[in-house]
């Protein structure tokens, strides 16, 4: 637990749950709504770009929203590209936060690397805030089939919030196709989950969306959705 979670006063953790309980069949646009009211300006998007559904749906609840971007140094130039494109198109407040010091040193891929240029640097940017959201699935893993729309973050000492949790891959298709959004220059080219440049490989026709992801190892996640 970080010092911030330490810090945070005692949450009502029945609270959270009877708010999970109550958006558990909200729609997406809903739930973003309702964090917005709910923790106002304490409240910060976290989005990896793989896509920029969520942070479509956050700016229609809140056009003024604290977008964060965890630049690792490691990301493929079209990820870069795409963050700017989706920045222009919204007009973004958004907050790029790279690596510690010290993450050189360390093999791309391997936990030390993932804290220092993901963990420890998001762990800064949720400092002082309320809550979080995200656009994590249950569909995107086994590890995420329990992910709940509303949950509490002891680590973070934050309230985290999963708009998309109940979607599946063809939910997010149809409202990129609905809505016209801008789409990830890798997506057509076989890279359905997109993370750091060297640990991320194209999957084939039939392979586990996050085959790709640190293919050849027994890793599944980078540290930051525990």
């Amino acid at each position: 637990m970080t010092a911030e979670a330490e810090a945070t006063p005692a949450v009502d953790l029945a609270a959270v749950a009877a708010d999970d309980a109550r958006l558990e069949r909200a729609g997406a646009s809903e739930v973003c709504a309702w964090a917005v009211t709910r923790f106002g300006g304490r409240l910060v998007l976290a989005c990896s770009f793989q896509d920029c559904v969520i942070v479509d749906l956050a700016v229609r609840a809140d056009p003024g929203i604290e977008v964060v971007f965890l630049d690792t140094g490691a990301h493929f130039p079209e990820t870069l590209a795409f963050v700017e494109v989706v920045r222009a198109r919204y007009d973004l407040n958004l907050v790029v936060v790279g690596p510690e010091p010290g993450a050189g040193q360390w093999v791309c891929g391997s936990e030390q690397c993932c804290e220092f240029r993901k963990v420890r640097p998001l762990a800064r940017a949720l400092a002082g805030k309320a809550a979080w959201m995200t656009g994590l699935k249950r569909v995107d893993s086994a590890r995420r089939r329990t992910t709940p729309v509303v949950g509490w973050d002891a680590r973070h000492g934050a309230v985290k919030i999963n708009p998309l949790a109940t979607w599946s891959d063809a939910d997010v298709a149809a409202y990129i196709a609905a809505h016209r959004l801008p789409v990830h220059p890798l997506a057509g080219a076989g890279y359905r989950s997109i993370g750091c440049a060297p640990t991320t490989r194209p999957v084939a026709a039939g392979e586990d969306p996050r085959a790709g992801r640190w293919s050849g190892t027994d890793k599944t996640e980078c540290g930051l959705h525990l």
